[in-house]
């Protein structure tokens, strides 16, 4: 059976709202979608966003008010949710959701920024290995999808000034090899199983209003294990859609 999975850093949940996104969510009616950085706890939402017609809805509490945060919304109810990496230091900012299913687990990361200096590139590395320590062992039991902000453009090809950004967190040789070891180390990069142009791009500076030249970087992925990378029948960028500094991706599987 054809899904449409899709994620989106939003940028804050309740801001999104005031832009539309229930009307939008409810007329592109993804099966699952994964949200970053709703920057809210579940108390702090309205009525209406916690309560969707036809889905189910999950967020994460990070100790922090108005920082990181992720959601779900859902059509099937899961078997279980799970909120924890395992790691306290992690679990404290309410990164991760992890949605079980009868055939597969559904992941939404809200990855580190490690542009608060050398501590925080650190702590993303650590987050990045937690992360991929996970995903090997939930493979082991079924399908692994994956979605989310990942923070950190892959190749060259991923961001459209690669040469001025080597020393920039989020193109960082340290922070980069990360997202080789993730996909020589079980998972895949569903958009370029489709996609091998450049350009493409999910995240755009606000401050110096580069969505309208097209001057981006490529942060967001869905990435899943190789089992369910033979499931997958498209993956995209919905980069018409605004609302966020980020556009939603998303992927077509049968599963």
């Amino acid at each position: 059976m054809k899904r449409i999975f899709l994620s989106w850093n939003i940028n804050g949940l309740r801001a999104v709202e005031k832009k539309g996104f229930k009307n939008w969510l409810l007329e592109t009616s993804p099966d699952i979608i994964g949200l970053q950085e709703t920057k809210a706890w579940p108390e702090q939402l309205s009525e209406d966003l916690k309560n969707i017609d036809g889905y189910y809805a999950y967020f994460s509490k990070p100790q922090k008010k108005g920082y990181s945060g992720v959601g779900v919304y859902t059509k099937e109810k899961p078997l279980s949710v799970n909120d924890s990496l395992g790691n306290e230091e992690f679990d404290a900012e309410g990164r991760l959701l992890c949605l079980e299913y009868p055939e597969f687990y559904f992941i939404t990361v809200y990855f580190p920024n490690g542009g608060r200096g050398e501590h925080r590139v650190d702590y993303k590395l650590r987050f990045y290995a937690a992360f991929l320590e996970m995903c090997q062992k939930l493979s082991k039991r079924k399908y692994v999808i994956t979605c989310g902000d990942v923070n950190t453009a892959h190749k060259e090809i991923d961001l459209e000034h690669p040469k001025e950004n080597q020393n920039t967190t989020g193109f960082m040789p340290c922070e980069r090899a990360w997202l080789d070891k993730f996909f020589s180390e079980g998972l895949v990069d569903t958009f370029r199983m489709f996609n091998s142009q450049g350009k493409q791009y999910t995240w755009w500076d606000y401050k110096t209003a580069a969505r309208s030249r097209n001057v981006g970087w490529r942060l967001d992925y869905f990435m899943v294990d190789e089992k369910a990378s033979k499931l997958i029948k498209n993956a995209y960028i919905l980069s018409d859609v605004t609302g966020s500094d980020h556009a939603p991706v998303g992927i077509d599987i049968d599963i």
